[in-house]
């Protein structure tokens, strides 16, 4: 033991100037510590309590005679003495137990006041002798129940355990010695040990250790040892050890025997534990000094030695170790702070005990990674760069890598670094930047096999040390492809698999085998992405899986839903469009395979759009109308198409096979055109108002391409027929344009008349030859009476090609036409006159002469007329009684001229509609007839000159007159 180091691990308090108080002026018997105080038991009764720094608190008298033993309770502020006290009687023993509420003060005299005695116990009766105590025990157990040991002389414990305030106990006798020479059976020692609910108790003589089972009834007693110590060398360890000193050594016991052994050698007049630390005042025979040492078991030091004077008590309170010497002198010794024990070490270059002080001390983790830091930096120092690094490890969490990193960035020392990475990462403590380094090690060491351990031996996914995109690229721009490929694969990183397989490795075979095992989502998003190379690589295959993303038809099945619901769920073929940006021969078989499947996509209208800008195209250029920006339809149109480079490379081979491909291409422009306008048919059903594409982009496209089928479909659709004779007319197709007339302008059809009109107009200022076009558009306008004559005449004028005997027919059956037409009119003006000058006459009659009766029956009922009869100017009579109360008007009259009358009302009401006269003008064939027909019915023959009191009267004379 002489080989373990000291240090000064601890301090002398105060100065070293610390003895008992003036106050306590008997000689100290007894001495206790806890609760803050120190409790000091005088051979004269009294009691002292000590603050801090041994100040003198207060005093009482506990005993009349001396205190003998004494204890301070940890949970209650109570103190438990054992002293003498003047006998009552001379069968009763004056040794007693007394308990103290400390917290309760009953005042004494004037100026002092004593702690109330709660309970006095005779410690000896008639059933258990008295006998000299050698050594007193107080356990709390829970409140307010207390288990009192006391040792004897003679080998007996006498127990008192219960509520001692109420004294409500039990008493009972444990033996350990039945030995006649007390000086070898007297107890020296007591240690409760409480583990959980079992209650022991270790019972020391100078010749056993003893260990008895207090749960047991009655008490079971086990021989720990047959070799005991005198008094002072008894105390409890923190791990409810029991610790007895002996001249040749400290032996440690636990309940199943003697432990561990430390062959201290020397007279041991006392033991103590104070926070881990052994204490032992230790007597030298030679030189007849005691010394004091504090021993670190753990560590194997010694933490404190210090020679003393005769020590009468050794206690532990305020954090300090207190010597109370036998000249009521003190020392008080308290543990340095950790920093200044570590800085003593570190100036000693002792690192080792350094680590192991802080570990042992359950110093928190940020202060033993300190140590081990300085520690590292020394052996580094020293150029042992394994040991450093393996002391660095230990830091990891607490020390941050960049510092260690820097010093091992040496490629000599690359080994150590590699090491210290591979630990960070099973911390999971990398960062990118270190999974970059630790592979970049790998790969300039060319050690494979520790980087398939590190990429390939974590087990699950998502359960990686590292980051998962930094490990990729690294690999990957050191061409470990498989590594990369692997990481990638196993973390989900579906993007990065397939980009090492199409851009570094070009196994695109591979590549669209993997996106048909990935989900749906997934696979959508990486087509996405790398659907260009696919396409150029690879386009049939390609498009298989986007049928199958798009159409899914065993997803569909497994699922169970209804087909519209489905689809609307799948991707569109619209969010692909992008990766055919420079193939769409492919985009349009892609294309015209969904729609011959799918045929209620919500996407329909943008994929016929796409499709027919596809088809339209002259040159099979990519669509940038509808679905591009104008800066990659640029970029594109700006390359050679197809067709171009094909004829280039012909050139050199003939003129022949120029021409052929030529041909070909024209014969595939021309299939194109064919599709295209079978998908403007196909896509507008007759029963819809619109189409499934959008019809001006398709116009655009028509004409941008010169596509004349579909621009006429497309503007006879929308009714549109004026454009329609246009396009016929710029084609000069005399005889499309004819017949396109023939179909639109027949009105029997629903078709616009004015049409024929319109090609009246062409073939008069075309400026040529049109003889027999003109004569059968003359045909249609006679036969719907389209155009007057004096039209007709003025537009053909202006042909200077056209001559009179084109039209000499057509005139000479219009004015045969109007000659009979005058001829009735005049015929009709006659009869009207006729009738008129009658109407005229009649009314004169009825003005000027009498009328004259004859008739003699009744018109209504026809008996034979008798009075009262009414007569009507219309030859009309009736009896009275016939009429009934309508006697103003003829019944049979009457009816017809209320129609006449209701007739002029209505064509007042219409005189002042404006809207519906222009309305009538306008549709009219000859407006002038609606006028001419206003005229006649006299809504707008009143002139304002004419005064309107003389029209108003004559109506009025009439009316009454008739």
């Amino acid at each position: 033991m002489y080989q373990w180091r000291k240090f000064e691990f601890f301090e002398e308090k105060y100065a070293g100037k610390c003895s008992i108080p003036d106050e306590i002026t008997g000689k100290i018997s007894c001495c206790s510590s806890g609760r803050g105080k120190i409790a000091v038991g005088c051979d004269g009764g009294e009691v002292a309590l000590l603050d801090r720094g041994l100040k003198f608190n207060h005093g009482f008298q506990a005993h009349s005679s001396s205190v003998l033993f004494l204890q301070q309770l940890k949970q209650r502020n109570f103190l438990v003495t054992v002293g003498e006290d003047d006998r009552i009687s001379p069968q009763l023993s004056a040794v007693c137990l007394k308990v103290f509420d400390l917290d309760k003060m009953q005042p004494e005299g004037p100026s002092t006041s004593s702690p109330d005695c709660i309970q006095i116990l005779r410690i000896f009766t008639t059933q258990f002798p008295e006998a000299k105590i050698t050594s007193f025990l107080v356990l709390e157990e829970a409140p307010p129940i207390l288990l009192i040991a006391i040792g004897l002389d003679n080998g007996c414990i006498y127990c008192i355990q219960g509520d001692i305030a109420r004294e409500r106990i039990k008493r009972f006798r444990l033996q350990v010695e039945n030995d006649s020479d007390r000086s070898q059976s007297s107890i020296t020692g007591l240690g409760f040990r409480v583990d959980g609910q079992a209650l022991q108790l270790f019972a020391v003589t100078p010749t056993s250790v003893s260990l008895f089972n207090l749960q047991s009834q009655p008490a079971s007693r086990q021989t720990l040892d047959q070799i005991g110590c005198d008094l002072n060398s008894v105390a409890m360890s923190d791990r409810m050890e029991l610790i007895i000193g002996r001249s040749e050594a400290v032996y440690f016991y636990e309940v199943d025997g003697r432990g561990p052994c430390w062959a201290f050698e020397g007279e041991k007049k006392f033991l103590g534990w104070f926070r881990g630390y052994l204490l032992c005042v230790i007597a030298d025979q030679r030189n007849g000094r005691n010394t004091f040492n504090i021993y670190d078991l753990k560590n194997r030091l010694i933490a404190h030695s210090i020679v003393v004077k005769e020590v009468s008590y050794l206690l532990c309170e305020w954090g300090n170790i207190i010597l109370i010497m036998s000249d009521k002198t003190a020392l008080c010794i308290g543990e340095k702070d950790m920093e200044s024990k570590l800085d003593m070490l570190f100036k000693k270059n002792l690192y080792t005990v350094a680590i192991n002080l802080v570990q042992s001390q359950q110093a928190d983790a940020a202060a033993t990674a300190e140590v081990l830091r300085k520690y590292g930096d020394h052996l580094y120092g020293k150029q042992d760069y394994d040991e450093a690094m393996a002391q660095y490890i230990h830091t990891i969490g607490h020390l941050e890598p960049s510092y260690v990193i820097q010093k091992f960035l040496d490629a000599q020392r690359i080994y150590n670094l590699t090491n210290y990475l591979e630990k960070l990462h099973e911390n999971g403590l990398a960062s990118k930047d270190h999974t970059t380094l630790l592979l970049n090690c790998y790969t300039k060491l060319k050690d494979v096999g520790k980087l398939n351990v590190f990429i390939k031996s974590e087990e699950g996914v998502g359960e990686h040390k590292f980051d998962v995109e930094t490990a990729i690229r690294v690999c990957r721009a050191a061409n470990y492809h498989e590594h990369a490929m692997y990481v990638a694969k196993k973390a989900g990183r579906h993007e990065w698999y397939l980009k090492i397989l199409l851009e570094d490795l070009g196994r695109y075979e591979e590549a669209l085998q993997y996106i048909s095992r990935l989900e749906q989502s997934q696979a959508g998003v990486t087509v996405k992405e790398y659907g260009k190379i696919l396409i150029e690589h690879k386009p049939v295959e390609t498009i298989e899986i986007l049928m199958k993303l798009c159409t899914e038809e065993g997803e569909q099945a497994k699922r169970g839903i209804s087909n519209g619901t489905f689809i609307s769920m799948l991707p569109s073929p619209v969010d692909f469009l992008n990766i055919f940006i420079h193939h769409p021969q492919s985009l349009m078989d892609f294309l015209e395979k969904y729609t011959n499947k799918v045929k209620d996509s919500p996407a329909q209208v943008e994929i016929h759009n796409t499709l027919l800008e596809l088809y339209l195209s002259s040159d099979l250029n990519f669509p940038a109308i509808s679905q591009f920006s104008t800066a990659e339809s640029d970029n594109f149109r700006a390359e050679k198409p197809s067709g171009a480079v094909v004829m280039s490379r012909a050139g050199s081979n003939g003129k022949f096979v120029a021409e052929r491909k030529d041909l070909n291409k024209e014969k595939a422009r021309q299939e194109r055109f064919q599709n295209g306008l079978h998908l403007l048919k196909s896509a507008w059903p007759s029963d819809q108002e619109h189409p499934l594409y959008d019809v001006d982009l398709c116009i655009i496209l028509c004409e941008m391409n010169a596509f004349k089928e579909g621009l006429l479909y497309l503007y006879e659709k929308m009714k549109l027929y004026k454009e329609v004779i246009a396009c016929y007319m710029q084609a000069h197709d005399h005889e499309g344009l004819i017949s396109c007339c023939k179909r639109l302008g027949d009105s029997r059809k629903g078709g616009d008349p004015s049409l024929w009109a319109d090609l009246l107009k062409y073939f008069g200022e075309l400026g040529e030859e049109c003889s027999n076009e003109v004569k059968e558009v003359l045909t249609y306008i006679e036969r719907d009476d389209i155009l007057p004559p004096i039209i007709v005449l003025q537009t053909l004028s202006k042909n200077p090609c056209l001559t009179l005997s084109v039209i000499k027919d057509y005139i000479a059956r219009k004015l045969e036409q109007e000659s009979k037409l005058i001829e009735e009119d005049r015929q009709a003006i006659d009869k009207y006159q006729e009738e008129t000058s009658s109407m005229r006459k009649e009314i004169l009659d009825l003005r000027t002469n009498a009328r004259i009766f004859q008739l003699s029956k009744c018109t209504a009922c026809t008996f034979t007329l008798d009075l009262p009869a009414v007569h009507f100017m219309c030859m009309h009579s009736f009896h009275q009684r016939c009429l009934g109360d309508n006697e103003k008007e003829c019944p049979e009259c009457a009816p017809e001229y209320q129609s006449v009358l209701e007739m002029k009302r209505n064509l007042e009401q219409n005189s002042k509609n404006q809207d519906q006269f222009f309305k009538q003008v306008r549709s009219s064939k000859d407006g002038f007839s609606v006028i001419a027909e206003y005229f006649g019915k006299g809504i707008i023959c009143k002139t304002t000159n004419e005064p309107t009191g003389t029209l108003r009267s004559s109506s009025t004379s009439s009316n009454s007159g008739f």
